[in-house]
């Protein structure tokens, strides 16, 4: 049985990353008989604006993309649609707004530590899609710890003191010095990267492949997105 570590970068607000992580389960599932993963989350913000005014996020991804918001709703509704497929409660994508997310990176780090991030992720992702609710918002970012099962009491110290702030703050410099400008990106064994939420099969077969590669102590390789 092989292991490989796999980092994870990525956001709560990005719906890709929520998709990513259900295609990745279901990749972990298929080939449980291989090779396990050692996951780490890694942060990264889409809006890192500390001073955000949570917008609705219609018009926000019109100004973002400079598209109209007919197209992005039909966007959106494609999302719904892969996410539904995938078992994900997105009903709320299109109801939600904006929002600064360096906090709930902050409690995700803390929830590693105890090998219950992943735990925290999804009841994130869930908060946010599926209940359009802010994660900026400390009793938001609360209910999801007591959601995933964590120390409630212990996560509102973490929000109340700023730890892991500086934690954060160089996780974050790290993968953006690193050359990782879109989210989620899967990096295998701190080498290998495999870029956006790919299909499943497609996860399953660039998994595979690195484990040989690393087996044979071959050279650093991508896969990226089509």
């Amino acid at each position: 049985m092989k292991t490989l570590q796999l980092d994870i970068v990525s956001d709560i607000a990005c719906p890709w990353c929520a998709i990513g992580l259900a295609r990745l389960e279901a990749a972990q599932q298929q080939l449980s008989a291989e090779l396990t993963l050692d996951i780490h989350w890694r942060p990264f913000e889409l809006d890192p604006d500390p001073n955000l005014v949570p917008t609705p996020i219609l018009p926000a991804l019109v100004k973002k993309y400079g598209r109209s918001e007919a197209e992005m709703q039909q966007s959106q509704l494609q999302l719904q649609q892969i996410a539904s497929d995938l078992g994900l409660n997105f009903s709320k994508l299109q109801q939600r707004f904006t929002c600064n997310t360096f906090d709930a990176h902050r409690l995700v780090h803390w929830a590693g530590l105890s090998g219950q991030a992943t735990a925290l992720k999804k009841a994130l992702f869930d908060a946010y899609f599926g209940e359009g609710l802010a994660v900026s918002e400390p009793e938001v970012l609360l209910d999801a710890v007591t959601s995933a099962g964590l120390d409630r009491a212990a996560a509102e110290v973490v929000l109340q003191s700023g730890q892991y702030t500086d934690e954060v703050r160089a996780e974050q410099q790290h993968y953006l010095q690193a050359g990782i400008q879109s989210v989620p990106a899967f990096i295998v064994n701190q080498q290998y990267l495999i870029s956006g939420a790919q299909d499943t099969p497609v996860l399953v077969q660039a998994l595979q492949q690195i484990a040989a590669k690393v087996a044979n102590g071959a050279n650093v390789a991508n896969t990226k997105s089509p």
